[in-house]
């Protein structure tokens, strides 16, 4: 696919599927920014280079309506703070006002389109919206890896009627995803842990084919166990020591789990390993995230729930690769195609 580097942006339109899908209190407060904070360098590329650069995100599930609290502001405001710039908006896509304003910008400036989730045509792909998009910019660069599971006008649907290219942070997912899948350093281990447990099933089915070992978390051992899935090369799954419905990991389940991660060369994780939302449930999956930066091996760590826990413990940092993709990365790895990644490998 073609990247951003092959760009000369100077002087045109720039829209740019972003992920600024940011947890926000009632009052509308930020509460972790990790993937605005991501996404600034794209955008500092792009007014050094005199684009005019158009945003596009989402935030929460507002269904295809005007939802207030899930308006951009926020958005705007913290972005402002990083780019160090006057941003215009969040503007309402379809307004005529909207497209008058964006002609009018200057080389360097940004603007923020309204949650583009407040629009049924966005998430039905419809092509007329796509069209309606793809009017307000010259260029279409997809930097937001986390939605290109979803086949919606701002991910796919705008990238059939524009020259379409990879942004730099999407890129960085498939890059450091593909070394997991592709080759690893072995011995491969990867953790699964969460809630999410449809998601994370079809996940550990793939690792238990290509990993060395998959160590799982106790709500999706059980259900495993429970459903009895059959999944292949099933010795290689390291359970939790107790078949009840913990709410961590019991002691010699972590000294087990660290003894895997300990000799391992790759490391995946996804999901945390106990009832984080509870201080005293918070052991397991503050030791073996402990365990895997003590191992040395490359390590992806990918999940909202993981990266906020990692975060406020600051070892995040100390990890080889954070992924923000969450569905999609699920999705990657478990081998399903990506109507985002599909839209830009038409394009070349």
């Amino acid at each position: 696919m073609k990247t951003i580097k092959e760009i000369n942006p100077k002087g045109k339109r720039i829209l740019v599927r972003c992920d600024f899908n940011v947890p926000i209190s009632e009052k509308g407060k930020i509460l972790d920014d990790i993937r605005i904070r991501m996404g600034i360098p794209a955008i500092k590329y792009l007014i050094k280079r005199k684009a005019r650069t158009i945003l596009i995100s989402h935030l929460g599930r507002p269904k295809g309506r005007f939802v207030s609290r899930l308006r951009l502001k926020p958005i705007k405001e913290r972005l402002e703070k990083y780019l160090r710039i006057r941003i215009l908006g969040p503007m309402d896509c379809l307004k005529k006002e909207t497209k008058e304003m964006i002609s009018g910008m200057r080389e360097g400036d940004v603007a923020l389109l309204e949650n583009i989730r407040f629009y049924k045509g966005e998430i039905e792909n419809r092509r007329d919206f796509s069209r309606r998009l793809a009017e307000l910019g010259d260029i279409f660069v997809n930097n937001a890896f986390s939605v290109c599971h979803r086949s919606q006008a701002s991910v796919s649907g705008i990238a059939r009627l524009l020259p379409s290219f990879a942004g730099p942070d999407l890129l960085s997912e498939i890059r450091n995803l593909s070394k997991v899948l592709k080759n690893p350093k072995r011995p491969l281990v990867a953790i699964i842990g969460g809630r999410k447990i449809e998601d994370k099933a079809r996940v550990v089915k793939k690792f238990a084919k290509i990993s060395d070992f998959v160590l799982v978390g106790n709500l999706v051992a059980n259900a495993l166990r429970k459903e009895n899935r059959r999944i292949e090369n099933r010795k290689k799954i390291i359970f939790p020591s107790s078949n009840k419905n913990m709410p961590d990991l019991d002691r010699k389940t972590i000294e087990i789990f660290k003894e895997k991660i300990g000799g391992a060369k790759t490391i995946f994780w996804a999901g945390p390993l106990g009832k984080i939302e509870e201080k005293r449930y918070q052991k397991g999956t503050t030791e073996i995230a402990r365990a895997i930066i003590a191992s040395g091996a490359f390590s992806v760590v990918g999940g909202g729930d993981t990266i906020k826990i990692l975060n406020r413990f600051s070892l995040l940092k100390r990890f080889s690769f954070v992924s923000t993709g969450g569905g999609a990365m699920l999705s990657f790895l478990a081998g399903e195609r990506l109507a985002g990644l599909e839209a830009l490998e038409r394009q070349g």
